[in-house]
């Protein structure tokens, strides 16, 4: 299994909007693309400007095709000037 956890710091006027976003991306990834297992959104204990991802996809190639699918572009466009920092981590699933 492939993992990826995902940390945003975003500009404080944009968080609600940009959380309501991240969490119709999750639902569609997870009921449209079948190698992808788990889409978990938190936010952090000082408040919505921060957010973290965890993601569990079957394979490197599922987590490709996520990158790919339209509701990814197209929640990327939105969202894209509602970040101040983006730290993308992977994983293999040990185990």
């Amino acid at each position: 299994m492939y993992v990826v956890a995902v940390t945003f710091r975003l500009h404080p006027v944009q968080a609600e909007a940009f959380l309501r976003a991240v969490q119709e991306n999750a639902r569609v990834s997870l009921d449209q693309e079948p190698g992808c297992h788990r889409f978990d959104v938190a936010t952090g204990e000082d408040g919505p400007e921060t957010v973290f991802l965890y993601e569990l996809y079957a394979d490197r190639a599922a987590f490709d095709a996520h990158l790919q699918s339209t509701h990814f572009k197209a929640f990327d466009a939105v969202v894209t000037d509602w970040i101040a920092s983006k730290d993308v981590q992977t994983y293999i699933l040990a185990g």
